[in-house]
């Protein structure tokens, strides 16, 4: 079980950035972004957005720009790394160290990994999470890259077959979850079935878009936002074909416990315990 004094905030994809398509919950009041900042230290922090993941990132960095803007944010940097090198320059680590958050923008999670995972920028960030008050958010990719054993690809069509899913390593901020994104709309069930079922000891968390999670000394974490969020703890398996079938086989669990939270649920990650909001306090 790992600690740490900062905060994770994972993200399914698409969060609401305060544009006309708001899906039911009040952008500055109750949006993901707006959980963002208030975990930030609010309005006046400094907020680094890091868009390696996305093949547009000058336009992603913009738009998250302008999100946060509406959120009366002033103090925020685009840090549009494409290159490793970037990682262990001067000017990336200073950045970093200053900021009160971090914004990894969605795209292609290996990305994330290849570019940062293992350089000086890497430790710092894992430093500044493990002993500061120090948000590392994240969105789609950017939620996905957090975990040790990173999901870096996979067919929702061959979902249930084994070997639909890719797994790599990510940047190990929080080792004992397996983070899918789009999880409902892009009906990826499957392949966070087969991810848990290579490894049982971990819990699968799949996230719905424009939802996410808050997630407090790497245990007790809080859902946010419109969607769903599908939880497969592994741990009291009784039948997992995984380790004895050849690729491309139907695979079979039995026994895998499934939770669907929504936003105000809480689970606590050492004890895999949910904790749900009740109905008459998530309907005023």
């Amino acid at each position: 079980m790992t600690y740490a004094k900062g905060t994770l905030i994972p993200i399914g994809g698409n969060e609401d950035k305060g544009r006309k398509e708001s899906k039911g919950l009040d952008f500055i009041e109750e949006g993901i972004l707006s959980h963002v900042v208030k975990e930030s230290g609010g309005s006046d922090a400094k907020i680094i957005v890091i868009p390696t993941a996305s093949s547009i990132p000058k336009k992603v960095g913009e738009n998250y720009m302008n999100a946060f803007y509406k959120l009366g944010c002033t103090d925020i940097t685009v840090l549009d790394i494409t290159k490793r090198s970037q990682s262990d320059a001067k000017s990336s680590i200073e950045l970093v160290s200053e900021a009160n958050c971090v914004m990894f923008s969605g795209g292609n999670q290996s990305r994330i990994s290849s570019i940062i995972g293992g350089t000086q920028l890497h430790d710092v960030l894992t430093q500044k999470f493990q002993m500061e008050d120090f948000v590392i958010a994240g969105t789609s990719a950017g939620a996905m890259c957090m975990a040790k054993e990173m999901i870096a690809g996979g067919s929702s069509t061959e979902s249930m077959l084994k070997g639909a899913v890719v797994i790599s390593r990510g940047l190990s901020l929080i080792p004992e979850l397996i983070i899918d994104t789009h999880f409902i709309g892009r009906g990826r069930f499957g392949r966070l079935a087969e991810a848990v079922a290579i490894h049982p000891d971990l819990i699968g968390i799949g996230l719905a878009d424009d939802t996410g999670l808050i997630i407090k000394k790497c245990n007790e974490f809080k859902v946010i936002g419109s969607g769903m969020v599908i939880i497969f703890d592994a741990g009291h398996l009784i039948h997992n074909t995984h380790d004895q079938l050849k690729d491309g086989t139907p695979m079979s669990m039995s026994n895998l416990t499934t939770h669907i939270l929504a936003n105000g649920d809480q689970f606590a990650i050492n004890d895999r315990k949910i904790s749900v909001l009740p109905i008459r306090e998530a309907l005023v």
